[in-house]
């Protein structure tokens, strides 16, 4: 499996660590060979001789541990180096073992989570309003590239069946009734007739020409033309001026009676069976007509475009009423400590569900993808990643080799 390419001044550091360290150890030996050369071995050369050799010593020996946990020493398969390679796979099990040990336990995890205060924050992000707006833009993204991989024959095909389905299950007859007591309630009920009476008005005003016409057809040929005109006139003014006091008089009797009849048959469609069945008899006769079963095959295609309509316009009601309802959503969140208490609850029972059974499930994709690891490049790169500070460890080496150097070499002049 090749791993990802650490970055380019990772890998310099490591390069200049590395030149320091060596040059460090290249320094020491430089000095220990002028004191072999050039000094006597005693006084002051004594002791910069001992300083040279020890931290000649430190300096190689911590290189040699460094070295042999990613690689062999100069190539030579010496027992116990290249550490990482051979260990590898044990080294991603126990890694992966740590992890749910110490990282994935119910109680680590649960409490990070509360310390995140994730509900109030998560609130205080919804409720701010460019916020909510960038929900609203990430939403309708969102239905803009779920429409492309949706067939459109077969959710069509689905959706019709579903809601001819559903229509031909609902119980009508409650729920009309329920909407004629609440037009009833309402007084809408009046208004309708009012505008009704006022339509029928219009209608014969409109038509009185052929009304007259009809009279005369149906009169017999003995009554003369004038009686006919003024019983029609008469007959014609007195409906007209019925009409006119039902819809000025908000108290009439026929509108009293018409909502007496309305809210009894409100009332049937509850309790009277025959009526219940008459109303479900016109439903399915009405979701058999041609028509309708043609406006239920499109119904998705409708409910699709209004909706991607929406997405597409910048400020489309749908984008607003998302964004509404995100800042509702997350003010709820931000102020209301019983509903941040609910979350949290659920948070909690959430995490510790998966950190109970999917912890070993992440313990082993740790585990297995390190095994499936080139051993050589993972040397490599973990070099790359802590070989820099390792680095230090030979230049400490060095450094206190040469230092314990001095004070083994002045205890033995003591001595």
């Amino acid at each position: 499996m090749t791993l990802p390419m650490p970055s380019a001044e990772r890998q310099r550091a490591l390069r200049r660590m590395k030149r320091n360290a060596t040059g460090l150890l290249l320094a020491a030996a430089v000095v220990f060979v002028v004191c072999v050369t050039v000094g006597d071995g005693h006084g002051v050369w004594g002791y910069v001789q001992a300083a040279a050799e020890a931290s000649m010593v430190g300096g190689l020996a911590d290189w040699f541990a460094v070295t042999a946990l990613f690689r062999h020493p100069l190539g030579i398969p010496i027992p116990h180096t290249a550490i990482i390679q051979r260990k590898k796979d044990q080294l991603g099990t126990a890694l992966g073992e740590f992890v749910q040990e110490h990282f994935l336990t119910a109680s680590i995890v649960g409490e990070h989570v509360a310390q995140a205060q994730v509900p109030r924050r998560t609130g205080e992000w919804l409720a701010t309003p460019e916020n909510a707006a960038r929900v609203a833009d990430e939403f309708a993204t969102a239905l803009s590239g779920m429409a492309t991989f949706v067939r459109d024959d077969e959710v069509r095909a689905a959706v019709a069946s579903y809601a001819e389905k559903r229509l031909r299950a609902a119980d009508v007859a409650p729920l009309l009734s329920r909407v004629l007591i609440a037009v009833c309630e309402s007084g809408q009920h009046q208004v309708a007739l009012t505008a009704g009476l006022r339509g029928l008005m219009r209608f014969l005003d409109d038509n009185r020409s052929i009304f007259r016409r009809r009279l005369a057809d149906e009169s017999p040929e003995w009554v003369p033309e004038w009686v006919d005109e003024r019983v029609f006139n008469r007959l014609f003014t007195g409906l007209e001026s019925f009409l006119a006091d039902v819809i000025a008089d908000e108290s009439h009797d026929l509108r009293q009676q018409f909502d007496r009849r309305l809210r009894d048959y409100a009332a049937a469609l509850r309790t009277d069976p025959a009526k219940a069945a008459s109303i479900d008899a016109a439903k399915l006769q009405l979701l058999d007509h041609p028509e309708v079963r043609d406006w239920l095959s499109t119904l998705w295609t409708h409910v699709k475009g209004a909706v991607l309509a929406g997405a597409a316009e910048p400020g489309s009601e749908l984008r607003r009423t998302v964004q509404s309802l995100t800042v509702q959503v997350g003010t709820a969140l931000r102020d209301d400590p019983s509903l941040q208490a609910k979350i949290e609850t659920f948070l909690q029972r959430m995490v510790g569900h998966v950190s109970a059974r999917y912890g070993a499930d992440i313990a082993s994709l740790i585990s297995t993808t390190v095994a499936r690891w080139d051993a050589e490049e993972t040397g490599r790169r973990l070099e790359l990643q802590v070989g820099r500070d390792l680095q230090f460890i030979r230049i400490n080496g060095t450094v206190v080799g040469a230092l314990v150097g001095i004070l083994i070499y002045t205890v033995s002049q003591l001595l």
